[in-house]
C-alpha cells in the first residue's frame, strides 16, 4: 500500500471518528445557501404556478452560482407528473425518453453520463433493470416519484463545496423536512393513468404526514408512493446482418414502483439539530419483448445505399423470402435504491459546522431472462415490399399477421439465452464542513471541508444449466391472443411471461457463474476544499479550490488458455477461477470562481470559471477479460479485450457569462454564453503484436492484438441560453427558453466516427403557457430537441435520434380549499421516436448503422392521468 493511500485511510478513519463523536458544542446549523444571500432572499409563500415561479426566480436571483431551481407548487404538486419531464423545462437540459419516461438528463450538450445527480447534496446510488444496457454513472429518474420531491437545483457552474462529478452540471434533488412544515400536514392522492399504447389504465396512490411538537424541537415526516403502470412500445427494428431481417416488435412492461421517504429531526436547542433521513425507491420492471423477424431475399434487391445495404426490395414467388421467425425475451427485471443519511448540525457565534455520514445502495438487473421462439407462418405471408429509402422502414406485406396457431412446430425454451444478471452500486460516505464568519477584506465567510467515500460497483452473470433434453410444448402455452406490433400494426402472438418463466424454471436444474460477466470497480475517494464567500458594493460570489484523490481497483477472472468449462458455459472457456485485481490512482486540483455583479436591483451580470471532472463509466473500467482466436491454427487473429481501471476522468475547463433582468417579482429575461474545453475523453484502441504473457498452443505464438479503453482527445462545447419568464396579469403567464449547444469531439473517440458528444442536441426549446385563478389552473408545455446521437455498447450500437417534441397538458381544479381535481396528458401528440444509422462507410459498425439506414422506429404514446389530491 502506498503511503498516500495509507494517509487516506487514516484521514477517512479520522472523519468517521469526528462524525461519530461530535459533541453538541461542535456542530452547526445546516446551510442551504450562503449566509449573505439568505439575508436578502424574500420569504415567498408558494400558492400555485405563479407562486412557484416567483420562488424559483427568487432563488436564482440571489444565488452566487449559475443555477436554475424547480420547486413544487405545494406538497404533492410537482409541476410535472415525472421528475425527468420537470427537468426538461430547465434551460439547457435535454431528457432521454428511451422507455417512455424521462430517465436520464444531459445538460448543455454534455452526455447524460456526465451529469451528476445528488440527493440533498450527496451521491445517490442507481442501477438499471435492463441487462442489455451498459452500467454507467447516470441516475435513472424513473425511480423517483415527483410526490417525494420538494425541489430541484440544477447547477451549471461549479463551486468548491459541491460534490465533484458533473461536467455537464449537477442536479440536486431536495426532499422535505418536518420542522420546515406545519405540524399535522397531511397529503394524499389517488390517480388513474391511461396509456394510448396499451389502451389500459392503472391506479397510483401517494400520501404524506408531517408532525412536530409545539416547541418545534422534534419532527417526523413520512411519505409513501405506490404506482402500478403498464408500458407498451411498438417498433420496427433492423437486424440487417441476420438475413436482412426487419423486426416487427412489441415490448410490454409491468411497472410496480413503491417509494418510501422518512425524515426525523431533533433540535434540542436553537443551535443544535440532528436529522436522520431514509429513502427507499423500488421498481419492479418485468417485461416481454416479442419480435417477428421478417427475412429478406437480398439476391434481387432493387436499390442499395452507399454501403451496399439493400433499401428497397419487393419479394414474391420469383424472389421468395425465408420463413418468419418469432421470439420473445421475457425478463424479470428490477431496480432499487436505498439511502440513509445522518446529519448533525450546530450554529455557533461565528462559525458553522456540519457533519454527515451515510450510505446509499442500489440493486438492479434481471433475476431471469428467458427466450422462446420458432418459425411462424409461411414465406408467402411476407410477400410484398420492404422500403428503407426514408428515415423509417415501411412494410407493405398484405398477408402478414399471425397467432399462436401459426407456429410450424412446438416451442421450447432456447437453452442458450437463460441468464440472470444482477448488479449492485453502493457508496459509504462521511463529510465534515466548517464555515467561519470573517471580516477580512471582501470576504464574509470561509468554508472548508473534507469528504471521504468508498464506492463499489459489482456486475455478475449466471448461466442456466439443464440436466436433460429440453421439452418442447405447444405454442399456445406461451402466447395467447394477439397484439399489434411495429409501425405497420402487424398482428403477432401476445406473450405470457408467467408461462415462459414457469417453463424455464421447471427445466433449469442449476446455475453456474459465467465468469466472463464478472467485474467490479471500487473507488476510494478523498476530497478536500476551501472556499471563500465574498461581497462588496454591487458584487458577490465565491472562490475556492477542491482537491480530489481517487484509488481505483477492479477484480476479474484471470485468463487460462487451457481451460474448457465442463458445464459448457462458453464464457468460462479460457478463464481460470483465480481472481486478479488491477489498481490505479489519480488526483485532480479543481479551482472555481463565481461572481454576480448587481448592476441595479433588477439587472445582474454573472460570470464563472472552473475546472470540473466526471469519472469514467464503470463499464469501461471493468477489467473483464475475453480471449478470441485461440487454438484455430491462425497466428493472425489472437485478441485480448478488457476494460481499463486506470482511465483518467473526463476533465473540462469551463467559462460562463450571462446577464439577467428581473423586471418584476415573477418575470425575468436572461441571456448567457457558456464554453467547456473537455481535455480528456474515454475512447478505445486496438494495438497489434503485444506480448501479454499468454501463449496460444494452437499456433505456438504469443503475439496478441489488445483491445481496450484508453484516454483520448477531448472536445469543446460552446453555446448560448435564452430564458424568458413573463407574467401577463389576469392569471396568464409564459416561460420560454432556448439553448444552442455546439458540442464537438474528436471523431476518433467514437466507433461511428461522428465527432459530436453523445446525447447532445444542438437546439433545445421549451414553450410553456399557463392560466391560473383561485380555483382553476391550466398549463400547456411543449419541449423540443433537435437530433442527437445515442451510443450504447453491445447489441444496440450507435445511431442518430431524429428531432423530438412532446406536448404536455395539465389542469387543476380546486373543489375546496383542501381538495383538488387534476388531469394531465403527456406527449398528447404521440410523437414517434425515429432513429437512423449515420456512421460513414469506413466505420467498423454493422451495416444498418451506416449511411442513413433507418435503424429503429418506435410508435409514440400518450399518457393521460386523472386524479384527486387532498392537502390539510
Amino acid at each position: 500500500m502506498s503511503s498516500f493511500k495509507f494517509q487516506k485511510h487514516v484521514l477517512a478513519s479520522s472523519i468517521a471518528m469526528v462524525l461519530a463523536g461530535a459533541s453538541a458544542s461542535a456542530i452547526a446549523a445546516e446551510e442551504n445557501a450562503a449566509a449573505n444571500a439568505e439575508e436578502n432572499i424574500e420569504v415567498i409563500e408558494v400558492t400555485g404556478i405563479r407562486g412557484s415561479n416567483k420562488k424559483n426566480l427568487n432563488a436564482k436571483k440571489f444565488s452566487n452560482s449559475i443555477v436554475d431551481v424547480v420547486n413544487a407548487e405545494d406538497v404533492g404538486k410537482f409541476p410535472d407528473s415525472d421528475v425527468g419531464e420537470a427537468l426538461a423545462r430547465v434551460p439547457g437540459v435535454a431528457v432521454n425518453r428511451q422507455f417512455g419516461q424521462g430517465q436520464q438528463v444531459s445538460i448543455r450538450g454534455a452526455s447524460n453520463q456526465l451529469t451528476l445527480t445528488t440527493l440533498n447534496g450527496q451521491n445517490v446510488a442507481s442501477t438499471g433493470w435492463y441487462d442489455q444496457q451498459a452500467i454507467d454513472r447516470s441516475f435513472n429518474y424513473s425511480l423517483l416519484p415527483p410526490e417525494m420531491v420538494a425541489g430541484l437545483e440544477v447547477y451549471k457552474s461549479s463551486q468548491a463545496d459541491l460534490v465533484e462529478g458533473g461536467i455537464g452540471g449537477t442536479v440536486n434533488v431536495i426532499t422535505r423536512k418536518p420542522l420546515d412544515m406545519d405540524s399535522g400536514s397531511i397529503f394524499g392522492s389517488v390517480d388513474y393513468n391511461y396509456s394510448s399504447a396499451t389502451e389500459d389504465g392503472d391506479p397510483s396512490y401517494s400520501g404524506l404526514y408531517s408532525w412536530k411538537n409545539e416547541d418545534e424541537t422534534i419532527g417526523i415526516l413520512g411519505a409513501v408512493s405506490i404506482e402500478d403502470t403498464t408500458y407498451g412500445r411498438r417498433g420496427t427494428e433492423s437486424l440487417y446482418g441476420w438475413g436482412g431481417s426487419v423486426s416487427e416488435n412489441y415490448f410490454e412492461q409491468e411497472r410496480e414502483r413503491t417509494s418510501i421517504d422518512v425524515t426525523f429531526q431533533y433540535a434540542p436547542t436553537e443551535n443544535l439539530e440532528f436529522a436522520l433521513h431514509y429513502m427507499n425507491l423500488d421498481l419492479s420492471a418485468d417485461n416481454t419483448n416479442t419480435s417477428a423477424f421478417i427475412f429478406q431475399n437480398l439476391d434481387q434487391c432493387e436499390q442499395t445505399n452507399a454501403s451496399g445495404t439493400c433499401v428497397l426490395n419487393t419479394q414474391g414467388a420469383a424472389n421468395p423470402p425465408g420463413t418468419t421467425f418469432l421470439q420473445t425475451f421475457a425478463r424479470a427485471g428490477s431496480m432499487s435504491s436505498e439511502t440513509i443519511d445522518l446529519e448533525t448540525i450546530y450554529k455557533g457565534d461565528s462559525y458553522t459546522v456540519t457533519a454527515r455520514i451515510g450510505s446509499t445502495e442500489a440493486e438492479g438487473g434481471t433475476d431471469l431472462t428467458s427466450n422462446h421462439g420458432w418459425f411462424i407462418g409461411a414465406p408467402e405471408d411476407v410477400y410484398g415490399t420492404i422500403d428503407a429509402t426514408g428515415n423509417e422502414i415501411k412494410l407493405d406485406l398484405p398477408n402478414a399477421g399471425w397467432d399462436s396457431s401459426d407456429f410450424t412446430a412446438d416451442v421450447a425454451v432456447s437453452g442458450w439465452a437463460e441468464v440472470r444478471q444482477p448488479n449492485t452500486d453502493e457508496e459509504t460516505y462521511a463529510q465534515l464542513d466548517v464555515e467561519f464568519d470573517v471580516d477580512f477584506s471582501i470576504f464574509s465567510s470561509i468554508k472548508t471541508g473534507v469528504r471521504w467515500s468508498d464506492h463499489e460497483v459489482v456486475d455478475r452473470k449466471d448461466k442456466a444449466l439443464y440436466a436433460n433434453g429440453i421439452e418442447a410444448k405447444s405454442a399456445d402455452t406461451f402466447w395467447q391472443g394477439t397484439v399489434d406490433a411495429g409501425m405497420s400494426g402487424i398482428s403477432i402472438p401476445k406473450a405470457n411471461m408467467g408461462a415462459m418463466h414457469s417453463d424455464a424454471n421447471s427445466q433449469i436444474t442449476s446455475w453456474a457463474e459465467d465468469r466472463s460477466g464478472y467485474g467490479t470497480v471500487e473507488e476510494e475517494n478523498i476530497a478536500l476544499y476551501v472556499m471563500g464567500n465574498f461581497e462588496g458594493d454591487g458584487y458577490r460570489g465565491n472562490v475556492g479550490v477542491r482537491y480530489v484523490a481517487t484509488d481505483a481497483s477492479s477484480d476479474y477472472y484471470l485468463a487460462d488458455v487451457g481451460f474448457v468449462d465442463p458445464n459448457g458455459v462458453g464464457g468460462n472457456n479460457n478463464l481460470s477461477t483465480d481472481i486478479g485485481t488491477d489498481e490505479e490512482d489519480y488526483s485532480e486540483v479543481l479551482p472555481s470562481i463565481n461572481v454576480a455583479f448587481d448592476i441595479t436591483d433588477q439587472i445582474i451580470v454573472r460570470t464563472s470559471a472552473a475546472q470540473v471532472i466526471s469519472r469514467p463509466n464503470y463499464t469501461d473500467m471493468f477489467s473483464k477479460t475475453a480471449l478470441n482466436g485461440l487454438n484455430d491454427n491462425d497466428p493472425t487473429n489472437q485478441s485480448l479485450t478488457k476494460g481499463n481501471v486506470g482511465l483518467e476522468p473526463f476533465k473540462a475547463t469551463q467559462f460562463d457569462l450571462g446577464v439577467e433582468y428581473y423586471y418584476s417579482e415573477a418575470s425575468m429575461v436572461s441571456l448567457g454564453y457558456f464554453y467547456k474545453d473537455v481535455s480528456n475523453f474515454t475512447t478505445f484502441t486496438s494495438v497489434a503484436d503485444q506480448q501479454v504473457g499468454i501463449i496460444d498452443d494452437g499456433c505456438a505464438c504469443d503475439s496478441w492484438t489488445v483491445n481496450t479503453k484508453i484516454d483520448g482527445e477531448g472536445g469543446e462545447i460552446e453555446g448560448i441560453e435564452f430564458q424568458l419568464v413573463h407574467e401577463f396579469g389576469n392569471g396568464f403567464g409564459t416561460t420560454v427558453n432556448y439553448t444552442y449547444a455546439d458540442a464537438t469531439a474528436d471523431e476518433e473517440n467514437f466507433a461511428d466516427l461522428i465527432g459530436v458528444f453523445s446525447d447532445s442536441s444542438e437546439n433545445t426549446v421549451n414553450l410553456v403557457g399557463y392560466y391560473e385563478n383561485d380555483d382553476f389552473s391550466a398549463r400547456l408545455a411543449y419541449n423540443w430537441r433537435s437530433e442527437y446521437m445515442i451510443r450504447e455498447a453491445g447489441f444496440y450500437g450507435n445511431r442518430m435520434h431524429d428531432d423530438f417534441g412532446s406536448l404536455d397538458l395539465s389542469v387543476n381544479y380546486n373543489v375546496t380549499e383542501n381538495v383538488t381535481l387534476v388531469a394531465q396528458g403527456t406527449n398528447i401528440l404521440e410523437e414517434d421516436s425515429i432513429q437512423t444509422g449515420e456512421a460513414p462507410m469506413e466505420s467498423t459498425l454493422k451495416e444498418e448503422l451506416k449511411n442513413g439506414y433507418p435503424t429503429w422506429a418506435f410508435e409514440g404514446q400518450a399518457i393521460y392521468t386523472v386524479g384527486v389530491k387532498v392537502l390539510f
